[in-house]
C-alpha cells in the first residue's frame, strides 16, 4: 500500500489541478441578456384593443391593415389567449418577452399570406407569468436572439393593455 501511495497522491493531485482549469473556464453563453427596460413605441405601430361581444383581440400592428406583429386574443372571463405571430420560416415556437420575464409557447406553424416566413398560433393563459409582467410594465417583446423586436404602446393605448386583461379574466 506505501508503494501506491506516491502514485495515488499524484492522481489525485492530477485531478485537482484538472477540475481547476475546469472551473476557470466559462461557457459560451447560450441566452440573450433579457431587455429589462422598455422600448419605445414605434412610430405608426401601436397596441390595439377590439372587443365583440365575449371575445377580445389585443394586437400590436398598424391600425386596420394585415401588419400584424401579434395578436392575443380572448374570450371574456376564460383566463386563456390564443397567440398569433409572424416568424422565421421554420419556427415552431412563439417566443414572449416582458421585464425580465420570459415564456416559450409551442405553436403551430403554416406559411404566411403576407411574408416569407410562417404564421405562428399558439396557447397560453393569462396568469402566464410573462403576461402578468406584461400588464405591470406595459411592453412585449417577441422573438429570440437578435430577432426580438419590442413592442411598446403610445400613452393613449396603454390603457387597452389592463383592460383586455380584465375582460380576458
Amino acid at each position: 500500500m506505501t508503494a501506491m501511495r506516491p502514485v495515488l497522491l499524484l492522481l489525485l493531485a492530477g485531478v485537482a489541478v484538472s477540475a481547476a482549469a475546469c472551473a476557470t473556464i466559462k461557457p459560451a453563453a447560450t441566452t440573450v441578456a433579457p431587455l429589462t427596460s422598455a422600448p419605445a413605441p414605434i412610430e405608426g405601430y401601436d397596441w390595439f384593443l377590439h372587443e365583440d361581444g365575449d371575445e377580445a383581440r389585443l394586437a400590436y400592428g398598424l391600425e386596420e391593415s394585415d401588419d400584424l406583429r401579434l395578436g392575443l386574443d380572448c374570450r371574456r372571463g376564460a383566463g386563456r389567449l390564443a397567440l398569433s405571430a409572424v416568424g422565421e420560416a421554420g419556427a415552431h415556437e412563439i417566443v414572449v418577452e416582458s421585464g425580465g420575464e420570459s415564456q416559450r409557447f409551442p405553436a403551430l406553424a403554416e406559411p404566411s399570406e403576407v411574408n416569407d416566413g410562417v404564421f405562428l398560433t399558439a396557447q397560453a393563459r393569462t396568469s402566464a407569468p410573462v403576461f402578468q409582467q406584461f400588464r405591470r410594465v406595459r411592453w412585449l417583446a417577441v422573438g429570440a436572439g437578435a430577432a426580438r423586436q419590442g413592442y411598446a404602446p403610445h400613452p393613449a393605448a396603454a390603457s387597452g393593455i389592463e383592460r383586455f386583461f380584465v375582460f380576458c379574466g
